[in-house]
């Protein structure tokens, strides 16, 4: 495995490779010990600076797949939402007819948050519900509030 840390406007992040994909994204985790870059490591430094810095709305990176159907599911649907909008667990439910607690669960078990946007799922009262990056829900918080200045 290859890990590469970084700063971000969230705090320190990182990356995780483990053959040739992303498996991890770590917030709030700064391991100084492992700096072992890669091409694929270096590229997804790039991706994550672009997004910070409002010049990148979706990432292209090839990540480690997803074990079960419902989490291939999950992971497309949250890919699907565009940058600055967000779902509610309930829409996700219905979409993926399941329980909006499966939905909650499996964002909190999420392994590569922001490359895969958890973050943009919310309760359906527009309350931020958990997150399991950084400081929690002050975390998601600061991601949605950089997406809607993206716009």
């Amino acid at each position: 495995m290859y890990r590469l840390s970084i700063e971000s406007p969230i705090g320190p992040l990182e990356i995780v490779q483990d053959e040739a994909v992303i498996v991890r994204l770590h917030i709030g985790k700064f391991d100084r010990g492992s700096v072992d870059t890669t091409p694929l490591l270096e590229e997804a430094k790039m991706q994550l600076d672009a997004y910070f810095n409002h010049q990148r709305t979706t990432f292209d990176l090839p990540l480690a797949p997803a074990v079960t159907e419902f989490q291939k599911k999950m992971r497309a649907y949250m890919v699907a939402i565009p940058l600055g909008e967000t779902r509610s667990y309930g829409d996700a439910a219905k979409f993926l007819a399941t329980a909006a607690r499966a939905v909650g669960q499996a964002c909190g078990r999420n392994p590569i948050p922001i490359i895969v946007p958890c973050h943009r799922i919310i309760a359906a009262t527009g309350q931020l519900g958990g997150f399991s990056g950084g400081d929690g829900p002050p975390t998601k918080h600061l991601l949605l509030k950089l997406e809607a200045n993206s716009r």
